[in-house]
C-alpha cells in the first residue's frame, strides 16, 4: 500500500478520521497500529457528519480526512466539507500520497505540459458522447477515471470521436493487479471489446489532438492579427480558435484587443 510517513504520524495524533468505509479504513489503521476513533463520511452521511466535524474543528480537535483508495476529493467525497472548512477559517492541510491521475499521468508516455482532468464520463452513451465531442479540440492530455463494467463502451466512443489519438489504459494503479496498456484509441477500443469482465479501478489517458499545433502567445497573436486583415473579429476569432485548439470566447476578446489597438494607432 502507497502511504508516508507522514500520513501515518496524522492518523495517529488525529482526534478523529472521517472516512467513506470504516472497514477498509480500519484495515489501514490496524496494519499501523493506530486506534483513532473513525467516523463515516461519504456522500449519503455528509449532511448529517459535516455539521459535527465542523464542530469538533472548531473546538479546536483535530479531525483527518481520507477516502477508500487515493487523494480524497479526487472522484471521492470531501469537496462540502472543506469548502465549509475554509468559509469558517479552519485551516485545511493536505498530505500528499497517492493518486491514480498523477500515477497514471507520469506512467502514460503521453505529453505532460498541458493535462485536463475530466472525470467520469457520464453512464449514458448520448450524454458521453456530447460529452467527448465537448473535449475534442481540447489541445492538451486528457485523463478519466471509468469503471471496469463501462470501460469498453467508452473506449468505443472515445475511438469515434477523437480517432486514432496515442492513449493508455492503467487498471489498479500501485496495486497489486497493477495492468498498464497504451496503443491508440481504436486498437485499445477494439482490445477492452474483447475483455467486458475489466475489474477494478481504471483510468484513461488521451493525447492531444493529431492536427494541433501548440501555440504560443506571440504565435497566437501572429494568427489573429494575420486573420484580421481579411476577416471580421468574429470570422477571426473562430477561424484561429479552430487552428489552435483555444476557448473561442479567449481568442474573440484577445482579437476584440488587438483590432482596438490597431485602430487607435492609425
Amino acid at each position: 500500500m502507497d502511504i508516508t510517513f507522514r500520513a501515518i504520524d496524522v492518523l495517529g495524533q488525529a482526534d478523529v478520521i472521517a472516512c467513506e468505509d470504516t472497514r477498509v479504513t480500519g484495515k489501514l489503521l490496524k496494519h499501523y497500529g493506530i486506534s483513532t476513533r473513525m467516523i463515516v463520511y461519504n456522500d449519503h452521511s455528509g449532511p448529517k457528519t459535516r455539521p459535527l466535524l465542523l464542530a469538533d474543528l472548531k473546538a479546536g480537535k483535530r479531525v483527518a480526512l481520507v477516502s477508500d483508495a487515493g487523494t480524497p476529493l479526487i472522484s471521492d467525497p470531501g469537496y462540502k466539507l472543506v469548502s465549509e472548512c475554509a468559509e469558517n477559517g479552519i485551516r485545511i492541510i493536505p498530505i500528499p500520497g497517492a493518486s491514480a491521475m498523477l500515477a497514471g499521468l507520469v506512467t502514460s508516455g503521453l505529453p505532460t505540459d498541458k493535462v485536463l482532468y475530466a472525470g467520469f464520463l457520464p453512464s449514458k452513451q448520448k450524454a458521453r458522447q456530447s460529452s467527448i465531442k465537448a473535449l475534442a479540440g481540447i489541445n492538451a492530455t486528457l485523463v478519466f477515471y471509468e469503471t471496469g463494467p463501462r470501460l469498453a463502451a467508452t473506449l468505443a466512443d472515445l475511438a469515434e470521436h477523437l480517432g486514432s489519438r496515442a492513449a493508455t489504459v492503467a487498471r489498479e494503479l500501485t496495486k497489486l493487479f497493477e495492468e498498464i496498456t497504451r496503443d491508440d484509441l481504436p486498437v485499445l477500443a477494439k482490445s477492452y471489446n474483447a475483455k467486458p469482465d475489466v475489474k477494478g479501478e481504471v483510468i484513461i489517458l488521451v493525447g492531444p489532438p493529431l492536427d494541433l499545433v501548440i501555440f504560443d502567445t506571440e504565435d497566437t497573436e501572429a494568427a489573429i492579427l494575420n486573420a484580421l486583415e481579411t476577416m471580421s473579429v468574429r470570422d477571426a476569432a473562430a477561424a484561429v480558435a479552430d487552428l489552435t485548439g483555444q476557448p473561442r470566447r479567449v481568442i474573440y476578446a484577445q482579437a476584440l484587443q488587438l483590432k482596438n489597438k490597431s485602430s487607435k494607432k492609425m
